[in-house]
């Protein structure tokens, strides 16, 4: 299992120690001294110590790399230092032409940077069985391939390191989202369900059809989007949010910057009884700029109808615009394609995460949820309340408790009129002098604020609490925010001004 070079020779300290001290790589000089010996004799007298030497730093530099992460397929050698994290069980396979059968075993190693599995073949292979643990430190040279899960690293030695610690990296049966790294396979992670998404079918280059689909697990210290790959696919239509999974042997890879969880035939995906806690970390909506992918929390103040469109390329998209408001600030938000579908409405308290923020209508900030976004409808805690029961509870000292403390300590945003944002004890205001239900009555003048979700004839406004029909020859555009001022005929807002 040790690195092993020629027998040293004489040789002249100074060449090879001058070399020596330029080089900057995790080599010992004994080992760098044995190295030049062997160049020596494998140039056949061609070149001295010193020409040997400087051939070995630069083949040194080359493989020496700074962390796992800098490991890439077309890399002739690597050398790197890491933790084992999972041992795999010896596979046996038939050589062309060989009456020996092959073995070889996978060893899951990291360090800080990431993760990559080291193949052990034939002799290699027995060694990890019988002499690698779990948590020990290598120090590992092979040869990198592009393997099924990414990056391989085909060991050709390797030895222990007891005296080097690499304590970033996670031993452990089941993994956390934040200790997720590139290149990591063999992953079980129990998460709760936030999003998920369709199937979707695509063409394979041997002419099978393959099927995909996503999910979005969270856990205590994260979240991530996990990829279902053929078999596994149909799962996302099965598991509903809100459900504690566990992905058993996923593997991780990285899409567009951003890590990914995947499962293929070799794993799976299964509901468990387990608590697991997510808790978003959002970016006030105030503070969010253009450019920006960010994640935003509040409540749904209004939801427009879905809207089709015609792309470029013939085929048809869809989109919905829903107003989210937090205690700072409220924004629209664009759910584009599949998330056009989810069932959001007014009063729903959502989390949004990775969504782009845009210059939108008027110059005003939209955010774009799009493929790489994650939705997830939040339990509301204050929604349990029901009849009598609501009075004390909007007395009580948590009604701003969770994500209902979005809508401002008084249940409005700062400065913000807008009916959606009335507090439970507002909606007295709403009725009118007989204590009737507040809904308008013939002859009544009447404001109201809402954004246009019809911009027919009538105009329809939505206030995330009730709609409007307004009877206006003002042109107005859907997802505007508008106030119309009149008086009510026959229900309906004939309005002397729009604004």
């Amino acid at each position: 299992m040790l690195m092993r070079g020629l027998p040293m020779h004489e040789h002249r300290m100074s060449d090879i120690e001058g070399v020596y001290e330029d080089l900057e790589a995790d080599v010992s000089l004994e080992e760098f001294r044995e190295a030049v010996e062997e160049k020596v004799e494998q140039m056949g007298g061609l070149a001295d110590e010193e020409t040997a030497a400087m051939l070995i730093a630069h083949e040194v530099g080359e493989s020496e790399v700074g962390g796992i992460a800098d490991i890439e397929p077309g890399m002739e050698e690597a050398k790197f230092v890491a933790k084992v994290t999972s041992i795999g069980e010896v596979r046996t396979f038939e050589r062309d032409g060989e009456d020996e059968d092959g073995r070889v075993v996978n060893v899951e190693v990291a360090d800080e940077t990431g993760a990559v599995r080291a193949a052990f073949w034939d002799e290699h292979a027995e060694a990890a069985i019988n002499e690698l643990e779990e948590g020990q430190v290598l120090r590992i040279k092979g040869r990198p391939k592009e393997g099924f899960s990414g990056v391989e690293v085909s060991v050709d030695q390797v030895e222990p390191d007891p005296d080097e610690e690499i304590d970033a990296v996670q031993v452990s049966d089941t993994h956390t989202v934040e200790a997720l790294s590139l290149g990591l396979s063999n992953v079980n992670l129990v998460g709760l369900v936030l999003d998920t998404d369709s199937v979707r079918t695509f063409d394979r280059d041997d002419g099978s059809e393959g099927k995909v689909s996503n999910l979005t697990l969270g856990d205590s210290t994260g979240r991530v989007r996990v990829t279902l790959w053929d078999e596994q696919a149909d799962l996302a239509t099965e598991i509903e949010s809100n459900t504690t999974v566990e992905v058993i042997d996923g593997y991780v890879k990285e899409r567009d910057g951003s890590l990914e969880l995947h499962v293929g035939n070799r794993g799976a995906v299964e509901a468990v009884d387990e608590d697991v806690e997510y808790v978003p970390e959002s970016t006030p909506i105030e503070d969010v700029e253009i450019g920006q992918t960010v994640d935003i929390a509040g409540v749904v103040r209004s939801a427009d109808p879905k809207r089709t469109f015609d792309r470029d390329d013939g085929s048809e998209g869809q989109v919905r615009n829903i107003r989210v408001q937090d205690a700072t600030d409220d924004i629209r938000v664009a759910l584009w394609g599949d998330k056009a579908d989810r069932d959001i409405g007014p009063g729903d308290e959502v989390a949004l995460g990775d969504v782009e923020i845009q210059d939108g209508w008027q110059d005003d900030l939209e955010a774009s949820a799009g493929w790489q976004s994650t939705i997830t409808v939040l339990e509301s805690e204050s929604a349990t309340a029901d009849g009598d029961d609501s009075s004390e509870a909007s007395d009580s000292g948590d009604q701003n408790a969770g994500l209902s403390a979005f809508a401002g300590a008084d249940g409005s945003g700062d400065g913000d009129t807008d009916s959606a944002s009335a507090a439970p004890d507002d909606s007295a205001a709403a009725t009118d002098d007989t204590g009737d239900t507040g809904e308008p009555t013939d002859g009544e003048e009447l404001e109201f604020t809402g954004v246009v979700v019809q911009a027919g004839d009538p105009v329809v406004l939505d206030d995330g609490e009730t709609t409007m029909s307004v009877e206006t020859d003002v042109d107005v555009g859907l997802g505007e925010e508008r106030t119309a001022r009149g008086v009510v005929r026959d229900g309906q807002l004939e309005a002397n001004d729009v604004f």
